[in-house]
């Protein structure tokens, strides 16, 4: 039966595929030395991940939440990666002003009384992690993989379409990352274009 196919299991096993699809040749790439990430980005994003994925669970998200946890180690190994293989030796005051903003947020999960204030406190903070990524990315179109980004994408809606329990507390997250992922991809896709142009 067409249910049984497009069960929540379903749904959450594309969204983990997806997930190690999209950062198993971006973590090859990054250790080519094609890709070169900026690491404020990632640390941001590693540690609102995974944060968020303990709140979703809290909040019964079920298998959906998985995807996210996974996710935000992979996360964090990408940050330490792209620090040991090619750290960007570029970073600029906004850049820094990206890092502590994002950071002095995260104390505030601690100080929310549900888990939607924490996972509205980390979106927040991860769409900020964007921050140096766009700036860079903005600069150098080519040292960024759109690819990841667009696999990204899909995966979020895999993961939306896996959780358990739809709440604001589930969906926003995925949601919001999806959509600054889509708008990524097509900021790197125009100055590609730009740069090629001149």
């Amino acid at each position: 039966m067409i249910t049984d196919f497009f069960s929540k299991e379903t749904f959450g096993a594309l969204a983990i595929a997806l997930t190690f699809v999209a950062f198993i040749p971006y973590m090859l790439s990054i250790w080519q030395r094609h890709t070169r990430p900026h690491v404020f980005s990632w640390f941001i994003w590693g540690a609102g991940t995974v944060v968020v994925c303990v709140a979703q669970l809290t909040d019964g998200a079920g298998i959906g939440a998985w995807p996210i946890g996974i996710s935000g180690l992979l996360t964090f190994g990408v940050a330490f990666l792209a620090l040991a293989r090619s750290p960007d030796t570029s970073i600029v005051r906004s850049d820094w002003f990206f890092l502590v903003l994002a950071l002095s947020a995260l104390p505030l999960w601690f100080l929310t009384s549900t888990a939607l204030s924490a996972v509205i406190v980390l979106t927040i903070v991860d769409l900020l992690g964007f921050g140096p990524s766009v700036r860079k990315s903005f600069e150098r179109p080519y040292e960024e993989n759109p690819t990841f980004f667009a696999i990204a994408v899909v995966r979020n809606a895999f993961v939306i379409a896996a959780l358990e329990n739809y709440s604001w507390t589930t969906v926003l997250f995925p949601a919001a990352v999806g959509g600054a992922c889509v708008l990524f991809v097509l900021l790197i896709s125009v100055r590609r274009s730009m740069v090629k142009a001149s």
